[in-house]
């Protein structure tokens, strides 16, 4: 006995557990995610992929690792830069494991260029491609008149930018027309607004009754304030403008798109009346300054509200529902890009088999060997024709002459002719009357039918039987 037997003790093999891959990953998924919810992560960016879905795939590395990155079109859209491969940057969201691959990656919530702020970053970017397509060049830029009298002002009209415009311009010149345009100048919506504005004054050319220069006019505010006069497509229609545009936005030292796609900039709104109306009296030598700056408290807690919003439905039933669309949006880009990388495979193999097809083609005369080949066709029809026939007419002579020979040695016609097959109890063919014996039964076929019969009698040698007593069956 062992020592663990003379003790009294009993050792179990441990129970094992087995997994599926499915429970496995996704055990794995939730410990990660409830230890991980909320990470910071810095990295580079590479093999940045934004497929027609709006969502962002890349890889964040540095030098000795690497991590999936996916940002969702909710988040992607939100971003005030282009992503670019090589470029540095700082990613916020929840590590988490994409099960049909069982891979680790970040699903990303926040992402910011290191070094240089978002919107700073998507500031040079747009001025850059947009500098290089010839926007800004002073070829383009419309004189200013010196005395307008219809002078068309795009702001908002509870601003004080509007309230010192026309303060200076009662001041200045009196007797000018003032048409004022009210357009949001913060938010997601200003930009739209004013390009309607300059719409607005530019379709008035056709009536006769435009304004002769126009104002876009804002006051003081931070980098996010003055974020919407950076948009794209307001610069254009600054730029597309008939009507010569003065932008007044912020202070002196704050740019936007717009200051350089405008005719002329002025440093804030009160030097833009002063440069749209020269007096002939200079009553002041400066401008007031606008030191006025909007509050931020609204937009703190905006974003503080989306925040707690974010953190309550990352553990509540409106996370997993995210997660499981998010999930299903991840997947259908990765079979699209499959089913993309498949097509092109296809199609070069096909335009490989074509050329190839088309090289060996080249080097043969296509109708001669046509008109060869059907003649050899023509001609081995022709033969094969003639040997079915000669054929055929050989098998139907013999398939006679066998019928014949067939219907002479058929049973059938020797029983037409009167004869009888005698079949004993037994079922036994009866050749020899000495087989018999008195009261057997005996069955006959005739060629149409059979009887029954019993043996009263038999004789030897070739006498027929005597007594025969018919029974019909």
């Amino acid at each position: 006995m062992g020592m663990a037997d003379q003790l009294g003790f009993q050792f179990r093999a441990p129970e094992r557990r087995i997994w599926t891959v499915r429970a496995l990953v996704a055990a794995v998924r939730t410990h990660v995610e409830r230890e991980y919810s909320d990470c910071w992560v810095e990295g580079e960016i590479s093999n940045l992929r934004i497929p027609d879905s709006g969502h962002l795939y890349f890889t964040l590395k540095e030098e000795a690792a690497q991590i999936r990155v996916v940002m969702f079109r909710s988040s992607a859209k939100l971003l005030r830069f282009r992503p670019e491969n090589g470029l540095r940057v700082t990613v916020r969201g929840r590590i988490t494991v994409y099960e049909d691959r069982g891979e680790l990656q970040i699903s990303a919530e926040f992402m910011e260029p290191q070094g240089a702020g978002a919107l700073q970053l998507a500031f040079e970017q747009l001025k850059t491609r947009l500098q290089a397509e010839g926007l800004f060049e002073a070829s383009r830029k419309k004189l200013i008149p010196a005395l307008p009298q219809r002078i068309g002002i795009i702001t908002s009209p509870q601003g004080a930018a509007l309230r010192d415009i026309l303060n200076i311009l009662a001041r200045r010149h009196h007797s000018a027309n003032v048409v004022i345009y009210p357009a949001q100048v913060q938010g997601d919506a200003a930009a739209r607004e004013v390009m309607a504005g300059l719409r607005h004054f530019n379709q008035d050319l056709r009536r006769g009754s435009a304004v002769e220069v126009i104002i876009v006019a804002r006051g003081g505010g931070s980098a996010e304030d003055l974020a919407c006069f950076n948009h794209e497509g307001l610069a254009r229609a600054v730029a597309d403008s008939k009507i010569p545009v003065i932008s007044a936005i912020g202070h002196e030292t704050d740019f936007t798109i717009v200051d350089f796609a405008a005719d002329l900039r002025a440093p804030t709104p009160s030097a833009a009346a002063e440069l749209v109306i020269r007096s002939r009296q200079e009553i002041e030598a400066q401008a007031e300054e606008l030191n006025r700056r909007l509050e931020r408290a609204v937009r703190y807690r905006l974003l503080m509200a989306r925040q707690q919003l974010i953190e309550r439905a990352q553990h509540g039933a409106f996370a997993r529902m995210m997660d499981g669309i998010h999930w299903r949006q991840q997947k259908l880009d990765e079979q699209r890009f499959r089913l993309e990388k498949a097509e092109r495979q296809i199609l070069e193999r096909c335009r490989r088999r074509a050329e190839n097809v088309a090289a060996a083609v080249r080097h043969y005369d296509a109708r001669q060997r046509l008109a060869a080949a059907r003649q050899q066709l023509a001609s081995e029809v022709a033969n094969l024709a003639a040997a079915v026939h000669k054929r055929l007419l050989g098998s139907r002579g013999r398939l006679d002459r066998l019928s014949a020979s067939l219907e002479a040695l058929s049973p059938v016609a020797i029983l037409n002719r009167g004869y009888a097959l005698v079949f004993d109890a037994g079922g036994q063919l009866v050749k020899d009357a000495a087989q018999l014996k008195g009261g057997d039964e005996l069955s006959a076929r005739l060629a149409r039918g059979r009887v029954r019969a019993r043996v009263t009698a038999t004789e030897g040698g070739e006498t027929q039987s005597r007594n025969l007593r018919s029974q019909d069956s």
